[in-house]
């Protein structure tokens, strides 16, 4: 119970974290909109050009000393790489407010050039960007071409590069004598240097375009890196923005570049720190698409530019217009490109299916159809008719592996369906179903089973060459054909036909080919005998009640319904045959509510008033319609939920655990307990033990039985000291001497069932035990 409440916590505080989180992001999304929406009405003309001046001039310097302030608080706590480039873009940031403040106090806030030492601030600000984006670079990408990066995603991945120097470049060229009047970095008034700086700007800019683009999903960082690199780029563009405002005239055109405040922003939320996300993770795959969208958003806003150019009646210089060209023409080769690269990709990805489609409906070792191919021709086959279907058994194989070993024996397999193959038509299908046995479907057939089954015959009776050795093969053969007056089968129920006549054959003797009828196996007609009795009763189905008693005094505390079924012809059928038989048909969710409804009316009307244990199959749970069924039953027979206990029996493993714990929590909730039955048998294990909410187990009978009785008691001890730190109570069966009741009592387990406290009996039979509750 410590391991739960721990992993309960660990859960617990995960949830908290993931709400923290996202909590965080929404603020921070709500932040960028409101500074935003500041800076939209800061530039309506709301107030004065000097105030609006003072209020961009604030929220810029609020972003940049945020920056500051959040680098150096982050890098504070953490140490090598992370610190390391935190604090870089710390002093990146540093140096270019030190720059503007230089050049604002020596300027007056009037503008006009900056001087020589603002001037190289802008400049190591540039390069101390480079360093940073190159040691990113250098953690998210690695050693290489990331996932071994093909030709197609290279030559991708250098054209986006050159279309984001182009368009940076047309904007620059755009901006012009802009740049050249201190309004747009560096501030100065030398062609030489704003082409130096422009240059730089270009580096930063093909470089975050560049290492988005191909920074690994699995690398530490990839988050901040994207929101840096959306900063920076934000940042450099704005700068020239700024500039071919002023050039082309626009009012308050510098107070438009919007990115000189909300780049800052966004490298503020990059320092801090970020945890891997899942693959699922919505943010992951909000990365994605930025990494889709960003080769596209420098040909978008040169295409916005121009229009805006050309609507504000300004000419477009030669050079401008072909680079845009020139652009387009690379926009489209990396189109071409993609879809050619997503092409092969899809016709790899079709073959791939289409061979994994064959390997899950094909044997391995002999290529032909396995039984789920069968399965689904056999359905399609059952709607058409006419046609017979043949099970074949090998005689004898284990021979041939034993003197050949097991490759000479899947010589012969192989040999076997090459010459079956050839005896049978185009339409027909010819199928491995496992091990040394056959299934051939003759569709459309309306010879006599016999007669194919000679033509078979005949088709083995040539001896095979194994190893330099003749080996003559015979087969035992069971064969259906289902008669049209019959309800309509299902495959299962053919396949259990088939596989019921073979096995009469090989017990009658070998080489023999039966055709079925129902007498030969009565326990597959159970689903026959379900399906007719239409949710009633079917003939012959009752139900046996053993005692679940109280150790040492054997007092009953419960009851569990036991089904039992006549078959027409007066056999006695085992439960594990017919309980499997409507498995397999698809009925194990009739018969078990079929078996709650009728335990449940019986107990209230024979007035024992004990808990009623039900066995249901492991399939129901996850199963909302058959916790309906439990309620209605109960509410049906006036039951109260805590007198019932539902027992898990297993003919498949449980495949999704959570839905099934979900369902038993549910069931719990009501007042249902839930039980393992079987427990150490079958696929009862410690996991279900460990992930099922239940409330009981019933240790198997097996191990109760045993030539070392303190062997046999220090394994129900363990076992029952388990369960008691889990919670659970443990129920012993098998019990049938009074040596193994003092056996399992001694190793602790104080509930026991068995032959020796009464053999399983009909509700009638038990009036001697309502007078012995009703007395006691």
């Amino acid at each position: 119970m410590r391991h739960h409440g721990k992993s309960c916590r660990g859960a617990a505080r995960g949830e908290r974290e993931a709400q923290v989180s996202a909590t965080g992001g929404q603020l921070r999304l709500g932040l960028v909109i409101a500074v935003l929406l500041l800076l939209l009405v800061n530039v309506s003309g709301l107030w004065s050009d000097t105030t609006a001046q003072r209020v961009y001039a604030v929220l810029q310097a609020c972003t940049g000393i945020a920056v500051l302030i959040v680098g150096l608080a982050v890098a504070s706590r953490l140490t090598g790489v992370a610190r390391t480039w935190r604090l870089l873009v710390v002093a990146t940031i540093l140096c270019q407010t030190v720059g503007e403040a230089i050049w604002w106090f020596t300027r007056g806030g009037t503008g006009g050039t900056a001087a020589a030492p603002a001037i190289a601030a802008y400049f190591l600000a540039a390069l101390l960007a480079l360093v940073v984006l190159a040691l990113l670079a250098r953690i998210g990408i690695g050693g290489g071409h990331p996932h071994g990066l093909d030709r197609a995603a290279r030559a991708v991945a250098a054209i986006d590069g050159v279309v984001a120097a182009i368009s940076f470049a047309i904007l620059a060229m755009l901006a012009g004598v802009g740049a050249l009047t201190g309004v747009a970095l560096p501030r100065s008034g030398s062609t030489t240097v704003v082409a130096a700086y422009s240059v730089l700007e270009l580096m930063v800019v093909v470089a975050a375009v560049l290492i988005a683009m191909l920074y690994r999903p699995d690398r530490p960082y990839r988050t901040n890196f994207m929101l840096l690199a959306g900063g920076a780029v934000a940042i450099v563009t704005s700068d020239r923005l700024m500039a071919y405002l002023h050039t082309v005239g626009v009012e308050r055109g510098d107070l438009w570049s919007f990115g000189l405040v909300l780049g800052p922003l966004l490298i503020a939320y990059a320092m801090l720190p970020t945890k891997p996300r899942p693959a699922q993770d919505p943010d992951r795959d909000a990365m994605y698409w930025a990494q889709l969208l960003l080769p596209y958003s420098g040909f978008f806003g040169t295409a916005l530019l121009f229009a805006f150019h050309v609507l504000i009646g300004q000419q477009l210089n030669p050079f401008v217009v072909c680079g845009a060209v020139t652009m387009v023409s690379l926009v489209a080769v990396r189109q071409v490109i993609v879809m050619r690269a997503q092409s092969q990709l899809t016709q790899r990805l079709y073959d791939a299916q289409q061979r994994l489609a064959h390997q899950v409906h094909h044997d391995p070792l002999t290529g032909l159809p396995n039984r789920l191919l069968l399965s689904e021709r056999l359905d399609a086959a059952i709607g058409r008719g006419p046609f017979v279907l043949i099970f074949v058994d090998l005689d004898d194989f284990k021979e041939v592996n034993d003197r050949f070993g097991h490759a000479g024996g899947d010589e012969l397999l192989c040999l076997v369906g090459n010459r079956l193959r050839r005896c049978i038509g185009e339409s027909d299908t010819l199928a491995r179903i496992g091990g040394d046995e056959f299934a051939i479907l003759i569709d459309g057939s309306h010879d006599p089973p016999d007669v194919i089954a000679d033509r078979i015959r005949v088709a083995l009776r040539d001896p095979f060459a194994i190893h330099g050795s003749s080996i003559r093969v015979r087969a035992s053969m069971g064969l259906v054909r289902p008669n049209p007056d019959d309800p309509l089968p299902t495959s299962d129920d053919l396949l259990r036909q088939a596989d019921v006549s073979m096995y009469a054959g090989k017990r009658v003797g070998k080489d023999t080919a039966v055709i079925y009828r129902p007498s030969l196996g009565v326990s597959t007609d159970f689903p026959t005998a379900l399906r007719t009795a239409k949710g009633g009763i079917p003939d012959g189905f009752r139900l046996a009640y053993q005692p679940v008693v109280r150790l040492p005094d054997a007092v009953p505390v419960a009851l569990e319904a036991l089904a039992r079924w006549t078959a027409p012809n007066g056999t006695e059928i085992q439960p594990d045959a017919f309980v499997a038989a409507a498995e397999a048909a698809g009925l194990g969710a009739m018969l078990d509510a079929m078996v709650l409804n009728l335990a449940c009316r019986e107990m209230c009307s024979a007035g024992i008033n004990l808990v009623l244990h039900v066995n249901i199959g492991g399939a129901r749970l996850g199963s909302i319609a058959f916790e309906q069924q439990v309620r209605r039953t109960l509410a049906r027979c006036g039951m109260t939920p805590n007198q019932l206990v539902l027992e898990i029996t297993e003919t498949v493993p449980l495949l999704d655990l959570a839905d099934a714990a979900s369902q038993i929590a549910r069931l719990n909730a009501i007042g249902v307990k839930v039980a393992l039955d079987d427990f150490g048998a079958g696929y009862s294990s410690l996991t279900y033990l460990h992930s099922l909410p239940v409330q009981m187990i019933k240790l198997d009978r097996g191990l109760a039985v045993g030539p070392e009785p303190d062997r046999i008691e220090t394994l129900y001890r363990s076992v029952v000291r388990l369960s008691d730190e889990l919670g659970v109570d443990v129920i012993a069966e098998g019990i049938e001497s009074a040596a193994q009741a003092s056996t399992v009592y001694a190793a602790g387990c104080r509930l026991a069932q068995g032959h020796l406290f009464g053999q399983a009996a009909p509700i009638d039979a038990l009036a001697s035990l309502r007078e012995v509750l009703s007395a006691r």
